[in-house]
C-alpha cells in the first residue's frame, strides 16, 4: 500500500503537467479578448498593449513562463483578469468549499439512494419497488444534469415554494443542488448493487451463512452488501470525477457560488489565469480522490493488488 502512495504521488506532478498543457493550449487556442469588458468595450490601443505585455498575455511562451513560475515558485496562481482587483488565489479558497460541499452531499445521497433501491431490487426482483426503482435509474442515467435541475427548481420552489430558488446560506440551498447532482451516480450505483448483490445472494458462502441460522439482514449486509459494494468503490472515482465537472452545470442553474460559476464566467471571457487554476486545482483533487478510492480498495479487499 505504501508503494501504491508512493507511485500515485510521483505520478501527480506528470498528470497536472499534462493538463496544463493541454488546457493552456485550448486556452490560448480560443478567440476572445480577455481584456474586454463585460459591456463589449476595450479600452485603447495603448492600454491594451501595456496591459497584454502586464500580464504577459503578448506572447504563449511568455506567459506560460511566468505562469508556471508563480505556481512552482509561490503557489500563486495569478490575477484575474475578469474580477478585477482579486487574486485567482482567493477566488479558489472563497468557492472551492462550496463546491466541496456540493460535491460531498451529492456523493452521499447518491450512495444512500443507490444502495436502498439496488438492495431493494437484488432481494425482491420483479416487484413494484424494483421497477419503480429501475424506471427512477433510468431517468437518472437518461436526463441531462441541466434538465433535471430546471424540473426540480420549477416544482420545489416555483409550484411548491418548498426551497429556495438559488444562492447559498444554510442547509436548505444545499439540497436541491445536491439531489440534482446526484441522480447519474445514484442511478449507476443502484444498478451496479443490483445486479452484484443478486449474484452474490446465490453464492455457496451465503448458503453457509444462512445455514449457520444468522438473522437474513445481518447475511445481506455483513456478507453479501460487502462482496456487492466493491465494482462501486471502483465507481466512486469516475463519479467523484463526474460530480466536480457536473457541479459547473448545477451551481450555473441554481446560482451556487462556487468554483463551477467562476469558472464558467471565466471560459466565456478568457480569463486564462482562473481558468488555469480551477483546472489544475481540480485534477489534484480528482487524482487524490482516485488515490483514496484506491487505497480503500485494497483495505476493504487485501487479496487484491492495485498496482
Amino acid at each position: 500500500m505504501l508503494r501504491l502512495i508512493i507511485t500515485r504521488l510521483v505520478q501527480l506532478p506528470a498528470i497536472l503537467g499534462v493538463i496544463f498543457v493541454v488546457t493552456f493550449a485550448l486556452v490560448w487556442l480560443v478567440p476572445g479578448n480577455p481584456l474586454e469588458r463585460p459591456e463589449g468595450q476595450r479600452p485603447p490601443v495603448e492600454v491594451q498593449q501595456a496591459m497584454l505585455r502586464q500580464y504577459n498575455l503578448h506572447s504563449p511562451w511568455a506567459f506560460a513562463g511566468a505562469y508556471l513560475k508563480g505556481v512552482l515558485l509561490h503557489g500563486d496562481f495569478g490575477p484575474s483578469l475578469q474580477y478585477r482587483d482579486q487574486r485567482v488565489n482567493d477566488l479558489i479558497a472563497e468557492g472551492l468549499p462550496v463546491s466541496a460541499l456540493l460535491g460531498a452531499a451529492a456523493l452521499v445521497i447518491a450512495l444512500v439512494i443507490g444502495i436502498s433501491a439496488g438492495v431493494v431490487g437484488a432481494l425482491r426482483p420483479g416487484s413494484v419497488a424494483d421497477w419503480a426503482g429501475l424506471a427512477i435509474a433510468l431517468g437518472g442515467i437518461s436526463l441531462p444534469i441541466f434538465v433535471t435541475g430546471s424540473v426540480l427548481l420549477v416544482l420545489f420552489c416555483g409550484v411548491l415554494d418548498w426551497a429556495p430558488a438559488g444562492g447559498w446560506g444554510g442547509p436548505a440551498h444545499v439540497v436541491l443542488p445536491a439531489i440534482t447532482l446526484s441522480a447519474a451516480p445514484a442511478a449507476y450505483i443502484a444498478r451496479l448493487i443490483r445486479m452484484g448483490l443478486a449474484e452474490v445472494m446465490t453464492s455457496d458462502f451465503i448458503r453457509t451463512a444462512r445455514a449457520k441460522g444468522l438473522p437474513a439482514h445481518r447475511v445481506v449486509i455483513h456478507h453479501g452488501l460487502k462482496v456487492a459494494f466493491l465494482p462501486v468503490l471502483s465507481f466512486l472515482g469516475p463519479a467523484g470525477a463526474a460530480v466536480m465537472t457536473g457541479s459547473f452545470v448545477v451551481e450555473k442553474v441554481f446560482a451556487v457560488p462556487g468554483l463551477g460559476g467562476h469558472f464558467v464566467n471565466a471560459v466565456l471571457n478568457k480569463d486564462q489565469f482562473l481558468i488555469l487554476g480551477v483546472v489544475l486545482v481540480y485534477a489534484a483533487i480528482l487524482v487524490v480522490f482516485n488515490l483514496l478510492v484506491d487505497l480503500a480498495y485494497a483495505w476493504v479487499d487485501p487479496r487484491i493488488e492495485i498496482a
